[in-house]
């Protein structure tokens, strides 16, 4: 298999590629796409993008996106690490007596 192939509306992405992109080993790969730690999601160019993909992956410290055509050509590859902040925590509101 060629690192992507498309048939019959089907994406299919080499893992070792996928793995690589997120900085991570094989192995971790596989347990974290199962453990729903690593999602993915799928966008269809359309108008000027008719006939290309864009795939993103995120794991819980990379995001790795993938431009494709669609024969399965690789366009262009990024990648970033990032990290979730917590939200700030913030006071509760609590209503104030207003005189006019």
């Amino acid at each position: 298999m060629s690192q992507i192939s498309i048939s019959d509306g089907t994406i299919e992405i080499d893992a070792i590629l996928i793995a690589k992109g997120l900085g991570m080993h094989l192995d971790a790969l596989r347990l974290a796409m199962q453990d729903g730690q690593v999602t993915r999601i799928v966008e269809k160019g359309e108008a000027e993008d008719a006939g290309r993909f864009r795939v993103t992956f995120y794991s819980p410290h990379r995001r790795l996106r993938l431009l494709f055509d669609a024969k399965g050509t690789l366009l262009q590859t990024s990648s970033a690490d990032y990290s979730r902040k917590p939200r700030p925590v913030t006071a509760p509101v609590t209503p104030t007596d207003v005189s006019l």
